[in-house]
């Protein structure tokens, strides 16, 4: 009856005010007085100081450490009390009017982060495991509570940095904590048991990606904690009363895949203990999830379970992520194996502090076995496009896109649908992706043909938004069918998507012309575009331009030589600003194509040829000394640099005025005599010590464009 009126009374107090009858109000006064003595509860009669304390301390403005202490125990011992004497009933509503859950965050809340000097968390956490097997009592409000546990306790500083800290202290409340966890866990009922550890452990994971050692260190400590539980649950259950237990097959836990994938990452810390805890947790995971699935297997086939035991001392004998990830393949849902491949494609983002390394080495092993690893393309491929703009670094970049390669070859419809359906108009991700994939012949014929499908469909205009004039659906058109040579011509002039002037879209349909061309029959078909690759270099574009100096060698290499003749004349002269283009890639490709096309000239060509090469005199000199690795393969050494000095003096009496002012201008080095690097000034004197020693010998020009532009 006591019990019955203090609901109507707590029920009073949310509810707006409203009249009553005579019988009501006699009711809610009765309940008043109840709540007044706390005499109602059956626990009270067995520890009446310990009620009296709670509610002293929660209608009291002072609230010192030993009050709060005293508040604490006072909370375990009534409830432990209660729990072994059978006397739960009303605690709920004695927790809900006095809201204990609520004073402890806040007590919680209020302990410093810098140090642990006293035994207010112990005591709160002892405290909150008492409470939790009282049902209802924490429901709803555990989630708070643990999130105020972890974030205080966690970020405490390193063992070794607090001062006065004693071992004990620090050793119990970790103990208090795991205890906690344990009884959570435990006593909740068996319909919520998945959704609480899988909310224990989202929150756990977010700690283990800090840069601070000792909070990675706690969290994966209470990983294993949970782990244990995991893989023990059926005989760990603690509330006997209940008809049946969650079998290890019911055990669904969505967030394993992500557990997996940061316990992996976690073994490859350099310190120890987290490497170990990560271990023992990642063996204990291994065997629910080998349990589990065994546990799934028919009477014909239990032979097949072996035993789990010899499989863990595997593991631990050799604790690499590529073999344990390796271990787990088999066992791991499609949904699971997917969220560990995402796990690792995001610790390769530049703010991760996982190893990067390790991280490619799994996605390695992924690409190794696509057809196991890269089930749900979808789900991936969204997040390498989110991730993809996150990574500067070289390696871990060319890793992550050639993941999306491989799951182009294998899945392309897939790729090329989420792709459309994810990436926004202009987005320089995406590109990026598509260049990846526009990067390998195989890959692109595949891409290209599915774009082509899915581009002319209405409802997949999202692309359509920065391909604008179908650049790209024009050469899929163009790549996709098998087009005679001068099909293929008249289907380009149709085209003509290499007068793009967008860079980003020139550069994407240039890299697939390039991948296309390294087929021989393709890029005989290609000597149409050779004009408009020419037209290319006017734009500007630096990684354009490269692209096409590359496409145009390729295609030239195709042609018979009086057929590229002429245009080897045209594209030479083209070549000539890029001869000394700051960029370094840049001036390499144009050298060496240079290179080629004076090998090219034949007949009344070989004349304008050789007025183009004349040109370019001057900058492929300088460029002998250049101190880029790349170009460094395309110059002579310092003693053949001397020689083209001495021969370049015979140009003084050329007959062409234009040929001796540039000879002139070459060999007028005084003017650098009083530069301040004394590089410069040692070269200066050199050359006219040169000039001066063989003024009287005037040797007859002994140079070639061949001797030039020899490797």
């Amino acid at each position: 009856m006591a019990e019955k009126l203090l609901r109507v009374a707590l029920k009073e107090d949310r509810a707006p005010q409203e009249s009553s009858s005579p019988v009501e109000s006699h009711e809610l006064c009765l309940a008043q007085q109840l709540e007044m003595d706390a005499s109602w509860l059956p626990v009270y009669h067995l520890e009446p100081e310990h009620v009296d304390v709670i509610r002293a301390f929660v209608s009291s403005p002072e609230k010192d450490e030993e009050r709060k202490l005293k508040f604490l125990t006072s909370i375990a011992v009534l409830f432990r009390a209660a729990t072994c004497n059978s006397l739960c009933q009303g605690l709920d509503l004695f927790c809900q009017r006095y809201k204990l859950a609520e004073n402890i965050k806040v007590l919680l809340e209020e302990e410093p982060r810098d140090q642990l000097h006293t035994a207010v968390w112990r005591s709160a956490m002892f405290a909150m495991t008492e409470m939790s097997f009282v049902e209802a009592v924490l429901e709803g409000k555990e989630i708070g509570l643990l999130q105020a546990c972890f974030s205080g306790i966690f970020l405490l500083p390193p063992k070794e940095e607090m001062q006065d800290l004693k071992p004990f202290l620090y050793f119990t409340t970790m103990k208090g904590m795991d205890t906690m966890l344990v009884a959570l866990v435990l006593n909740s009922p068996t319909s919520r048991v998945n959704e609480k550890m899988q909310s224990i452990f989202q929150m756990l994971l977010t700690f283990t990606t800090s840069e601070r050692a000792s909070v990675r260190e706690r969290a994966v400590g209470r990983m294993r904690v949970l782990s244990f539980l995991l893989a023990n649950y059926s005989s760990l259950k603690a509330d006997p009363n209940e008809e049946r237990h969650a079998s290890r097959a019911e055990m669904q836990m969505p967030i394993i895949g992500q557990l997996l994938g940061h316990l992996l990452l976690l073994l490859s810390f350099k310190e120890e203990e987290t490497g170990h805890l990560a271990l023992d947790a990642l063996c204990l995971l291994f065997q629910f999830k080998y349990q589990q699935h065994c546990a799934t297997l028919t009477e014909e086939n239990t032979q097949l379970q072996g035993d789990w035991e010899t499989e863990t001392t595997s593991l631990r004998t050799s604790p690499s992520a590529t073999h344990i990830i390796e271990s787990f393949a088999e066992y791991l849902q499609p949904s699971e194996r997917s969220d560990i491949v995402r796990v690792f494609i995001e610790a390769m983002t530049d703010s991760s502090t996982f190893d990067k390394e390790a991280a490619r080495n799994v996605l390695d092993v992924v690409r190794g076995n696509p057809d196991l690893w890269l089930v749900d393309v979808p789900k991936i491929t969204s997040c390498i496009h989110k991730t993809l703009g996150c990574i500067k670094s070289v390696p871990a970049r060319q890793s992550v896109e050639s993941l999306m390669v491989s799951m182009a070859d294998k899945c392309p419809q897939e790729v090329v649908t989420t792709l459309l359906q994810v990436a926004p108009g202009g987005d320089s991700t995406a590109l990026a992706l598509w260049e990846a994939m526009f990067s390998v012949p195989q890959t692109v014929r595949n891409i290209l043909k599915e774009l082509l499908s899915q581009l002319w469909d209405l409802k997949s205009r999202l692309f359509c938004t920065h391909l604008e004039d179908y650049c790209l659906v024009r050469l899929a058109m163009l790549a996709s069918r098998d087009l005679g040579d001068r099909a293929f011509a008249a289907t380009y002039l149709d085209f003509r998507f290499l007068k793009e002037e967008r860079p980003a879209m020139l550069s994407l349909v240039l890299r697939a012309i390039m991948t296309l061309s390294e087929r021989d029959e393709m890029a005989r078909k290609m000597k149409v575009i050779l004009p408009d690759l020419m037209r290319v270099l006017l734009f500007g574009y630096k990684a354009a331009t490269t692209k096409a100096l590359l496409v145009f060698r390729t295609i030239m290499a195709q042609l018979e030589r009086r057929e590229a003749s002429h245009i080897a004349v045209q594209m030479a002269e083209f070549l000539l600003p890029l001869l000394d283009d700051e960029l370094s890639q840049l001036r390499e490709s144009s050298i060496s194509l240079f290179r080629d096309l004076m090998m090219m000239a034949v007949g009344n060509d070989k004349r304008e040829m050789k007025n183009v090469v004349r040109l370019g005199l001057l900058p492929l000199f300088f460029r002998l000394s250049d101190q880029t690795q790349s170009v460094a393969k395309l110059k002579q050494d310092r003693r053949r640099a001397q020689e083209f000095l001495i021969q370049s003096l015979s140009y003084l009496k050329d007959a062409q005025a234009s040929l001796r002012e540039a000879a002139m201008r070459f060999i007028a080095l005084q003017t650098l005599a009083e530069d301040r690097e004394p590089s410069i000034r040692s070269l200066v004197a050199q050359t006219v010590i040169i000039i001066l020693s063989s003024s009287r010998e005037q040797p007859r020009p002994r140079w070639t464009l061949r001797a030039l532009c020899c490797r």
